[in-house]
């Protein structure tokens, strides 16, 4: 399975963003997918994840409230919707997908990942 995540850009402070995570190839189903991010000079970090029927989802205290992450099975595709960003948020976000319906938090839960989208938000 192959995952391309889009959507980053540069926002200013207190905008918006969402990314999107695409699923293609050899698909297997369920799957749970998670999104994390890295900034320069950090390790890689959990942001949120969703199981495979998708009332199952998790947030990194940092994003609670302010992100929300959803998915459309029919589509193959994961969301994650960025609101009240602040600059703290700037970093490359992945998308990654494991071969569960129910997900984890953990980098090493995860097999696929897609190649990171950047999000940089100005102050």
């Amino acid at each position: 399975v192959q995952l391309q995540a889009s959507g980053g850009g540069l926002v200013q402070a207190g905008g918006s963003l969402r990314l999107s995570c695409a699923a293609s190839g050899r698909t297997f189903e369920p799957y749970s997918t998670g999104w994390f991010r890295q900034a320069p000079g950090k390790e890689r970090e959990f942001v949120a994840a969703i199981g495979w029927s998708g009332d199952g989802t998790y947030y990194a205290d940092p994003v609670k409230g302010r992100f929300t992450i959803s998915r459309e099975n029919a589509k193959n595709t994961v969301y994650l919707q960025m609101n009240s960003l602040k600059p703290e948020d700037t970093a490359v976000y992945y998308c990654a997908a494991r071969p569960s319906r129910w997900y984890r938090t953990e980098v090493f839960a995860y097999a696929y990942w897609g190649q990171g989208t950047l999000v940089t938000v100005s102050s």
